[in-house]
């Protein structure tokens, strides 16, 4: 290696040893990742990886659980002194995984102990509803990502909870066995309040996927069983976080998304973990707030990579594993997967890596994909030997198949947009249905109906795309001739509803979702100038036990303009994209 590459390398926040020729993007030289296209961003100090074991998040459940946002103090990794942080409960940093069941109702009180923020000066207070207030005294908002939950449950982003308050989600356990995560989904906040640390895991489980080592789905369990919270940052040299990544955008306004260049798994930068000789199932969540990833796993002296088993996604389990050597994961999306590590040798080290090209806003500034999460170690002890079945639905011990298709009864057409000409350095507002948030026209589905959404996205970035209170099946995305839906549609001002129907422009077959893409999902990566169609049916009050449709106060928020708040939210899970207005209401009526 060249005395620039190193250069390069250590810049860029990695030491050489870190990226071995057999963990390069493109098995390339260090000269051919970097290229010199990074003067514009942000950069960690050099850092060593595998200096950490990763860490094993404390678990709690009962049916009255109770959570507190808290500011505190935390180190990333052994070479960086602590800096501050937000954790739930007891921790400095992320928070506990909480055990729920299905069909048992339960209760979270949520208390905000937060005092001040360690973010606080890249507070937008430009953005929706913010003010200098807000710097100081956080609002926050606990979303639980996935949940089937009444509206004044659901973590609303205008129903803000400031510090010294409190309340209580009731939820109803309507949701399979799943798993789930919340977050903090604050009005304009949320990606500071997720980056600085308000992060957690939600396992739901029933009487098939039990998390007792007799499992009538013959899973791995206990010590073998594993929540993985991946994200990516940037580093200060005092051991701080950097939410900034785009030296062109001044501290304290909004930049549009940025990419990290270290991995972070449970809190610690490119961890390590001793494995036993068996089969290990991983609960893994991108909780990133910009990037898509392309997961997969390779040995250091190997170029080969990994089989792995998808046994499950956003709403549970497939009916049936899905083997593969890589999945690409976008922001808020879960897979619940099998890793077999029974053939290895004692001593092998095996790397969770990603080599998914940065989002193009990122990537037109140098960003490069960060390879590296995390590090297993092969021990020589033997662990769970069980194995890898063929079907985990519809067997005897196992939950029904998943159900069939629905006819489709409404179309609709929704679009993601960026009204900004090409690929500018200052970043632009981001909008679904060329809408604000505040704008008053909002979708509005029928209880009971069966309805195909078209997700038209007129981006050069992939939007992963959430909606709130329901589970929907992905049929496909289909490519479009975006330049002449546009020509032909010219987009008004911002504020004016923009939706036209796609269909005469789509130019190929429908591409089927990847295999592990099936089963229920409540988030979609949507692909530039593509459609993406999704099958969502609307529940009936009489169904979920509650009124989705009721009204509920907004606390301490109420940025819309008034005390009551009504429905659900659909959003880009892309968080810097969610607190600028790629976020609107829904009513289901």
């Amino acid at each position: 290696m060249s005395r620039r590459s190193a250069f390069r390398l250590a810049a860029f926040g990695v030491v050489a040893a870190a990226l071995p020729a057999s963990s390069a993007v493109r098995r390339a030289t260090a000269d051919d990742i970097f290229g010199g296209h990074s003067p514009l961003l942000f950069h960690s100090p050099p850092l060593q990886p595998f200096r950490d074991e990763l860490p094993r998040l404390p678990v709690v459940s009962g049916t009255a659980v109770e959570l507190r946002a808290r500011s505190g103090s935390h180190s990333f990794h052994a070479d960086l002194a602590p800096g501050p942080t937000f954790g739930y409960g007891d921790l400095d940093y992320l928070g506990p995984t909480i055990e729920s069941v299905q069909g048992q109702p339960w209760t979270l009180r949520y208390s905000n102990d937060t005092d001040g923020n360690p973010l606080a000066a890249d507070v937008d207070t430009s953005l929706h509803g913010m003010s200098e207030h807000d710097r100081h005294m956080t609002p926050t908002s606990l979303h639980l990502h996935g949940a089937i939950t009444q509206p004044d449950s659901d973590g609303h982003s205008e129903m803000l909870v400031r510090p010294g308050e409190s309340l209580t989600h009731s939820f109803s356990g309507l949701n399979d066995a799943a798993g789930l995560w919340y977050h903090d989904h604050a009005m304009s906040m949320t990606r500071i309040n997720v980056y600085a640390g308000l992060v957690g895991v939600n396992i739901v489980r029933d009487q098939h996927d039990s998390g007792a080592a007799d499992n009538s789905l013959g899973l791995p369990s206990g010590e073998f069983e594993i929540p993985l919270v991946l994200q990516e940052k940037i580093m200060n040299p005092d051991g701080s976080m950097s939410i900034r990544s785009n030296i062109t955008v001044p501290q304290g306004k909004w930049e549009g998304g940025g990419t990290g260049d270290v991995g972070v798994v449970n809190g610690k930068i490119w961890p390590t973990m001793e494995v036993a000789r068996g089969l290990y199932r991983f609960r893994i969540v991108n909780a990133g707030s910009y990037s898509v990833w392309n997961l997969f796993m390779s040995g250091q002296q190997s170029a080969q990579r990994l089989q792995f088993w998808v046994i499950g996604n956003d709403g549970g389990l497939l009916d049936a594993p899905v083997r593969t050597d890589s999945v690409r994961l976008a922001p808020a999306e879960r897979i619940d997967v099998l890793v077999d590590f029974g053939a290895a040798e004692p001593g092998e080290l095996i790397e969770l890596r990603n080599d998914e090209p940065p989002p193009a806003q990122a990537a037109s500034l140098g960003a490069i994909p960060m390879p590296l999460f995390c590090q297993f170690r092969v021990a020589s002890g033997r662990g769970f030997t069980g194995d890898v079945m063929t079907m985990y639905r519809g067997g005897k011990g196992q939950p029904p198949l998943l159900p069939a298709l629905p006819q489709v009864q409404v179309q609709r057409t929704v679009t993601v947009n960026q009204p900004s000409a090409g690929l500018a350095l200052a970043p632009p507002m981001m909008t679904l249905n060329n809408l604000r948030y505040s704008d008053p026209d909002i979708e509005m589905p029928a209880q009971g109906a069966v309805e195909q959404w078209n997700i038209v996205n007129t981006t050069l970035e992939p939007h992963p795309i959430h909606l709130h209170l329901v589970h929907f099946r992905t049929l496909g995305r289909a490519p479009i001739d975006l330049a002449a839906y546009q020509r032909d549609n010219p987009r008004p001002d911002i504020g004016v509803k923009w939706a036209p129907d796609v269909e005469r422009y789509v130019t190929g077959p429908l591409a089927a979702p990847a295999p592990w893409e099936a089963g229920a999902k409540d988030t979609v990566n949507t692909y530039p100038g593509t459609v993406t169609r999704i099958l969502v049916r609307f529940p009936r009050a009489d169904e979920l036990g509650f009124d989705p449709d009721a009204t509920f106060t907004a606390g301490s928020g109420g940025h819309h303009g008034s005390a009551e708040l009504q429905g659900y939210m659909w959003h880009c899970h892309m968080l810097d994209h969610e607190d600028h207005e790629m976020m609107l209401r829904y009513r289901l009526v």
